[in-house]
C-alpha cells in the first residue's frame, strides 16, 4: 500500500511540476501570434503601396489623356469660331452690297488654318 501511495505521490508533484512549468512559458504561443501578426500587418502594408502606386500611375496616364483631348478640343473650337468669323463677314459683306445696289463680291480667300 504504502508503494502505491510513492507512486502517486511521485505523479501528483510532476503533473504539478508540469503544469507550472507550462504556466511559466506562456509566451511562446503569443510570441508567435504576434510575429504573424507583425507579417500580416506588413504584408498588408506592401500590398496597399502597390495599389496605391498603380492607381497614381494610371491618374497620371488619365490626365496626360485629358490634357490631349483638352487641346485638341481647344483647336477645334478655335478653328469653328474662326469659320463662323468668316461666314459672319461673307455676309454682312452681302448685306451691304445687297443695300447699296451692288453685285457681291466673290468669296474672299480661306483664312489659313494653324
Amino acid at each position: 500500500m504504502r508503494t502505491r501511495y510513492c507512486i502517486a505521490l511521485a505523479g501528483c508533484a510532476l503533473f504539478a511540476a508540469w503544469t507550472v512549468r507550462a504556466a511559466d512559458n506562456p509566451h511562446a504561443d503569443s510570441t508567435l501570434a504576434g510575429d504573424e501578426a507583425r507579417a500580416a500587418g506588413t504584408a498588408v502594408k506592401r500590398d496597399a503601396k502597390v495599389v496605391a502606386d498603380a492607381a497614381k500611375d494610371g491618374a497620371q496616364k488619365v490626365a496626360a489623356a485629358a490634357k490631349a483631348v483638352a487641346h485638341e478640343v481647344a483647336t477645334a473650337s478655335k478653328e469653328g469660331a474662326q469659320a463662323v468669323a468668316a461666314a459672319a463677314k461673307r455676309g454682312a459683306q452681302k448685306a451691304k452690297a445687297a443695300v447699296n445696289g451692288e453685285k457681291a463680291p466673290g468669296p474672299p480667300a480661306k483664312p489659313a488654318v494653324n
